[in-house]
């Protein structure tokens, strides 16, 4: 079958953001780059043209992948604390399941939690984008937030503590993660840098 065939019926984008994410996976987020996404799709490199004006708008693409790749690790983490009755045990262990669920996917998707997060990335400010979120509709950052309101909901977390704390429990996590993939902890066992990730969530827990 021909690219020509393959492509008739305007699938070419959707082929191509996955080919960015498979370089992506390997390669982090200088690697997503259109020559190649194009030689993995198999057409020709103007092709790309018809479905983004430059590079940057196919790496934005690829990036709300990695995004929604994101959201889909901190929902799966989020299943068992959902189904607890205990309002404020539902609560804690959603915050909790947010954390595990960002620290794995830094540690197993590294490739991706680099693209998601490259230099000008992720402003919380953005219109509505279902490429960067999972089941429940929600990026990563509101699915943070929807486990503190969850938080403030049971009582856990004072309402005047409430406003911004996203941002403090995100650059807590987020600064675990960079030391677990490039910092000091990159040479940390498994077991080490999960004994340190369950001390920080509590501490984040604690701290908010």
């Amino acid at each position: 079958m021909s690219s020509r065939e393959r492509y008739h019926h305007g699938d070419l984008r959707q082929a191509m953001v996955a080919a960015g994410l498979t370089l992506a996976r390997e390669g982090g987020p200088q690697a997503v780059v259109l020559r190649e996404v194009s030689r993995l799709t198999g057409v020709a490199p103007n092709a790309a043209y018809r479905h983004f004006a430059n590079h940057l708008a196919l790496f934005e693409a690829v990036r709300a992948a990695a995004l929604g790749a994101l959201a889909q690790a901190i929902e799966q983490e989020m299943k068992v604390a959902e189904q607890l009755p205990d309002a404020v045990a539902r609560a804690r262990g959603l915050l909790a399941a947010v954390g595990r669920g960002y620290l794995r996917f830094a540690e197993v998707e590294t490739g991706w939690f680099r693209t998601a997060f490259a230099a000008g990335a992720f402003d919380v400010e953005v219109p509505p984008d279902a490429s960067r979120t999972a089941d429940k509709g929600l990026n990563p950052y509101e699915l943070l937030s929807y486990a503190l309101d969850a938080m403030a909901a049971a009582g856990v977390l004072p309402p005047e503590r409430r406003p911004g704390a996203e941002f403090l429990a995100w650059s807590t996590v987020h600064g675990m993660a960079m030391l677990s993939i490039d910092g000091p902890l990159r040479g940390a066992t498994p077991e080490q840098r999960k004994a340190l990730g369950i001390r920080l969530l509590a501490m984040v827990e604690k701290g908010i």
